[in-house]
């Protein structure tokens, strides 16, 4: 009887076995709603087209190539111009992205560090005669200056307390260059000179010069979002309790976010004041740090790809809305909405399960 029952359970693994290998790989349902084959994508081929070509890593390069090139391909002073603003943006919302995309604070006051860099390295240039390029590191000390005047006391605080801090820290800073004799006053400061035409024309020099710098900070701010830093600030930004508990220094972290973003603001600066020759008050206003965030948010905080394709889409898209001219800003404004409506995430919004990808890989090679 033993015998029999034995042999009858054998044959019935054995069944089962071959039935498995019969079917090949089998997916399980999450949380147990059962076995079955993948269903095939619903999406059109053009979307998945579009995907692949978002998710290859050629893409950060060929666009950077193509900034490049862009004297080669039309070298009119309105294309120049207009393509140096949107680099100049780029480098502020990769640089907000830092502290609001990888690390979850609220600044409203982005554009303090925006006028520190521009009037560091303006002041310097036309009072005392210094090389452009030669301000350069006394503007990043500027930056980290005012990282740690507004940082040190204020980043203890959290989301809406911390946004408010920021904004009166930008509104400070520009009403200080307002009313000091020494920064211009309401006239503000001209004359500042470039970095060289180094035998170009001064506003394509101008331009490479801006597009070289603008292509190093976004690669530099994605490597470090990927790394140990990177992954430190965004425990932070989930859930800052839980982050402390498993032994991150939050204070610290919030504090390098904060002095990586001045830093990036400051540099973008003197690009901005070299490329304008004048800057004045009214130049870095609220409205500033309102369209920087609002470049981020649009793109996908936390995703520099996004945060490029938002910066790029808020600054181009009023000038491509020119011929629609008083409807331009309502059109602008009806298009935010749309894209926030179907694209809550953001353009290109941060991918998430790369390691869980990554992992799933490496064991399949193992098998």
């Amino acid at each position: 009887m033993n015998d029999e029952s034995t042999l009858r359970a054998g044959e019935e693994a054995s069944a089962y076995a071959g039935a498995v290998e019969e079917r090949g790989r089998v997916n399980v349902a999450l949380a147990g709603r059962g076995v079955g084959t993948p269903k095939p994508s619903r999406r059109p081929a053009a979307g998945r087209a579009l995907s692949g070509v978002l998710a290859s890593r050629w893409l950060g390069p060929g666009v950077a190539l193509a900034a490049l090139a862009l004297p080669y391909l039309n070298s009119s002073t309105y294309v120049i111009r207009i393509a140096a603003d949107a680099l100049i943006f780029v480098m502020l919302a990769v640089g907000l992205n830092i502290v609001v995309g990888y690390c979850g604070l609220l600044d409203l006051g982005y554009a303090a560090f925006f006028a520190i860099g521009a009037y560091t390295s303006g002041l310097l240039s036309t009072r005392y005669g210094w090389p452009l390029i030669a301000t350069i590191p006394v503007v990043v000390a500027a930056a980290v200056a005012g990282g740690l005047l507004i940082g040190g006391p204020t980043l203890r605080l959290r989301s809406d307390y911390l946004a408010i801090v920021t904004l009166g820290f930008g509104e400070i800073i520009r009403i200080t260059a307002n009313n000091l004799d020494f920064t211009g006053g309401p006239d503000g400061l001209y004359g500042i000179p470039g970095f060289g035409d180094f035998g170009l024309r001064s506003d394509i020099a101008l331009y490479w010069v801006t597009a070289v710098v603008v292509c190093l900070a976004v690669l530099f701010a994605g490597r470090l979002g990927r790394g140990r830093l990177g992954r430190a600030w965004r425990f932070v930004r989930e859930d800052e309790d839980a982050a402390e508990a498993m032994g991150i220094h939050t204070y610290r972290v919030k504090f390098a976010a904060y002095i990586a973003g001045a830093v990036f603001g400051g540099l973008a600066g003197v690009l901005f004041a070299a490329h304008q020759t004048a800057i004045s008050p009214p130049s870095f206003n609220f409205l500033w740090s309102a369209l920087i965030l609002m470049a981020v948010v649009l793109g996908g905080m936390g995703s520099t790809p996004g945060v490029v394709a938002g910066a790029l889409a808020i600054s181009l898209l009023p000038e491509l809305l020119r011929g629609a001219e008083n409807w331009r800003y309502l059109i602008f404004g009806l298009l935010l909405i749309v894209a926030m409506i179907f694209r809550p995430q953001g353009l290109l919004p941060a991918r998430t399960g790369e390691a869980r990808r990554r992992g799933r890989r490496v064991r399949g090679g193992a098998s």
